[in-house]
């Protein structure tokens, strides 16, 4: 599978991104345990997108090699 293809973005980096993200947040959402409103919702979704870019690249990286 080549990285210039819209099944490699829509199927495996794209899935694997959401994936990444969904967890990340669900674990930072875990971590704050002090209450659902008292979490900073901005370092949240910033943790979790830098997570999710991090997954991307590292989708490029495994699929550059292969």
């Amino acid at each position: 599978m080549k990285i210039f293809t819209v099944e490699f973005w829509r199927d495996y980096a794209g899935e694997r991104a959401i994936k990444t993200f969904a967890q990340t947040a669900v674990a930072a959402l875990g971590a704050g345990s002090v209450g659902l409103f008292a979490i900073d919702y901005a370092s949240m979704f910033s943790l979790a997108g830098g997570a999710a870019l991090l997954s991307v690249l590292t989708s490029i990286v495994a699929k550059s090699k292969a």
